[in-house]
């Protein structure tokens, strides 16, 4: 009689949710009926929305969504480093530290002086408790507080790159994700227009066959790293940047994401190069809100994001 080969005993995994949407951990429930392929063989044994486990068991693999906020931030980023093997940061606020991000743009005093203190919505104006963790000087991804061993962007990342990165740890090798951007699964075909003047979203209906940039809408396929596989472009709906910017736009300090965009859409288009530099620097705060957290874009001698307010202040008055 045969035996049966023993059964491997299952990755455990611990999750961490720090300041964040939620967004990246009900991406797993959208694995569907795939999440019972990583349940056979993934523990999962510390997840703040499935479990109410308040310590750090000890396991293979930890995913972190989420920036580093504030003090709580800090303190369970160290925990998860402590308790598992591995850490992935999962999701663009862990990575390049998301929309929090923006807040580096005002002080602490101004951020809680306009949550608390002048908030029509909140009374007493007072300052927060002891019982709210303190704000960090700045808003930084997590690989400023613990060391990462792998970087899943997206907001949340696609199901497919979650599925397939879990598994990739099982299985003891390595992730399928490229380096490609967005458009590179994204089906609108970029031809020369005639298109004099930048579209708004909400400007017209866009042809569902050709290229944002062709017809005038900024969209940011071009310049992000593809962690969702396209659905907005694919749907009608620019590309927001929200994966983050590519590895070219990331490690190289003299390309920048709104000189990239602009020297595309200048060449598909009739609009000058300067009108659709100064339209992006206008809506930086919304354009770059994923990624401006992140040193590789932050500390970029091209990213004058407070100069580029300050000019589109100016222009309003």
């Amino acid at each position: 009689m045969s035996r049966s080969a023993p059964r491997k005993q299952p990755v455990t995994v611990n999750t961490e949710w720090l300041s964040d949407c939620s967004g990246c951990h009900v991406a797993i429930v959208d694995l569907h009926e795939k999440i019972l392929t990583v349940l056979d063989a993934v523990q999962i044994q510390r997840c703040p929305v499935l479990t109410d486990i308040k310590d750090y068991p000890k396991a293979t693999v930890g995913l972190v969504s989420g920036a580093i906020r504030n003090e709580h931030d800090r303190h369970a980023a160290e925990e998860m480093r402590k308790s598992c093997d591995l850490i992935i940061a999962w999701g663009s606020c862990a990575v390049h530290g998301g929309p929090a991000g923006a807040g580096n743009i005002h002080t602490r005093e101004e951020i809680v002086d306009s949550v608390y203190m002048k908030n029509k919505t909140t009374t007493p104006h007072l300052p927060p408790s002891r019982e709210v963790s303190p704000l960090e000087p700045a808003v930084t991804p997590l690989d400023s507080v613990i060391d990462v061993d792998l970087y899943l962007p997206g907001c949340p990342p696609h199901p497919a790159f979650i599925f397939d990165a879990l598994l990739a740890l099982v299985e003891g090798r390595t992730p399928k994700a490229t380096k490609e951007s967005v458009c590179a699964k994204c089906k609108r075909k970029m031809e020369k227009t005639d298109t004099d003047a930048i579209r708004g979203n909400l400007d017209g209906s866009p042809d569902p066959e050709q290229c944002f940039l062709s017809q005038g809408y900024l969209c940011m396929g071009s310049v992000t790293l593809d962690r969702c596989l396209s659905p907005c472009p694919l749907n009608g709906i620019p590309c927001t940047g929200c994966a983050g910017a590519t590895m070219q736009i990331l490690t190289e300090p003299n390309r920048d994401i709104r000189t990239e965009i602009a020297d595309r859409m200048s060449r598909l288009t009739k609009i000058p190069r300067d009108a659709i530099v100064r339209e992006i620097e206008n809506s930086s705060k919304s354009l770059y809100s994923y990624t401006m957290a992140t040193s590789m874009i932050g500390e970029k001698p091209t990213f004058l994001i407070k100069k580029w307010i300050g000019d589109a202040e100016a222009d309003y008055e």
